[in-house]
């Protein structure tokens, strides 16, 4: 998006990307749902963000969802908005066409794209080294301004792989430590329950930590553990648990949709010589793999009353013990401290050279924050190097 922003001003343009094609990660990205963006207001929108909403916010809205499917619709890609507030591309386009048409709108507007030349770290005050991996040869250039777009730690595959932490390290720049975000809870289930129920998802359902707010949406039961959209909602603050070495428990509503009035009187319902299975799938609707998940985490199920079992089905402790690893996270936490960069997202010990997408230490949750912050922060230190340099 930097890129793109700069050629439309007339400024000449060099992308210089380690792999041998460009987008990588992006088009990963599409592969779970192509959703580019969200359609939330502002206000809830910038609250995704959690300790950064507020200086990404002017980010946000200077380069909007609304602007976002603008752009795509200049590309000939157009957008909907999903039940769900997601912004996606119309079911006829997918993501590797948006890829195609950015990158024939950047020839167009003469961006140069030089694929496989890694970059090796910074060359005195303005200078960046770089490798042509085809031919081995190293050479530096010294560009009126560089924008930085490495991305953060994960799916290294597609060259978010963290490598250029030491040399940011090297010229004093701050780097929070890089964690997984958006990834899945690993549990310690029996062998039995991992064999019996594999992976198995549970469908409207709600998640939560502690008091904190209720996540609803489909949650996967896997042999290691969960993960699904809520899961992944909630990973800011089963880290925070897990750092302190406290108990990190997600807390499993089966039934959101009921009150617990509801619930009760359903559960009071019980014949004699009816047994549990068959009441929570003839009274709840609540069929395999419940009975099982209830009996994994609750030994002495079989002695609670309705009121016990009512609680249970409304807040199922899930005890977390770790997190899934970094490379597998959807997108990572931690990168460049916010306190590094100006107002432009230049970097202060370093004019002139700007920093934008998952190198800054921001997260948000799956639903399209994550792509809108990234072209956010393109558009945002396009538009400072033209005010700057």
């Amino acid at each position: 998006m930097a890129a793109q922003r700069l050629a439309e001003a007339g400024h000449r343009v060099l992308v210089f990307e380690a792999q041998a094609t460009v987008g990588r990660k992006f088009l990963v990205a599409g592969h779970g749902g192509f959703n580019l963006s969200n359609a939330e207001d502002a206000i809830g929108f910038a609250s995704r963000y959690g300790p950064q909403q507020a200086r990404l916010a002017p980010l946000l809205t200077h380069f909007s969802p609304a602007d976002l499917r603008t752009w795509a619709a200049d590309l000939g890609i157009a957008t909907f908005v999903g039940s769900s507030g997601r912004i996606f591309p119309q079911p006829q386009h997918k993501p590797a066409d948006l890829l195609r048409a950015w990158l024939g709108r950047l020839r167009e507007l003469g961006v140069a794209i030089n694929v496989r030349h890694r970059w090796l770290g910074f060359d005195g005050i303005q200078g960046l080294r770089l490798r042509n991996e085809r031919s081995g040869e190293e050479f530096s250039i010294r560009p009126q301004a560089t924008v930085l777009a490495l991305g953060g730690a994960s799916w290294a595959k597609t060259g978010s792989d963290g490598s250029w932490v030491p040399w940011l390290q090297e010229t004093g720049v701050e780097v929070m430590p890089f964690a997984p975000s958006n990834c899945g809870a690993e549990v310690a289930w029996s062998a039995f329950f991992q064999q019996k129920v594999d992976r198995t998802p549970l469908k409207n359902i709600a998640l939560r930590v502690a008091a904190g707010p209720a996540i609803r949406g489909e949650l996967m039961l896997t042999p290691y553990g969960v993960e699904g959209t809520p899961v992944y909602a909630l990973t800011s603050a089963l880290r925070a648990a897990l750092s302190q070495e406290k108990p990190a428990t997600l807390l499993l509503n089966l039934k959101p949709d009921l009150k617990p009035a509801q619930l009760l009187a359903r559960l009071k319902e019980r014949r004699p010589g009816t047994s549990l299975p068959d009441l929570l799938r003839r009274s709840l609707h609540l069929g395999p793999p419940i009975p099982t998940l209830l009996r994994e985490l609750v030994p002495d199920l079989g002695r609670l009353s309705p009121e016990e079992l009512a609680d249970l089905l409304t807040a199922l402790p899930l005890p977390v013990s770790g997190l899934r690893p970094l490379d597998e996270a959807i997108s990572t936490a931690g990168g460049i401290a916010f306190s590094e960069v100006d107002e432009h997202l230049m970097l202060r010990k370093r004019p002139g050279t700007f920093i934008a997408g998952e190198m800054l230490d921001w997260e948000a949750p799956t639903g399209g924050y994550l792509l809108q912050a990234c072209f956010s922060t393109g558009a945002w230190a396009a538009r400072g190097i033209r005010e700057v340099i």
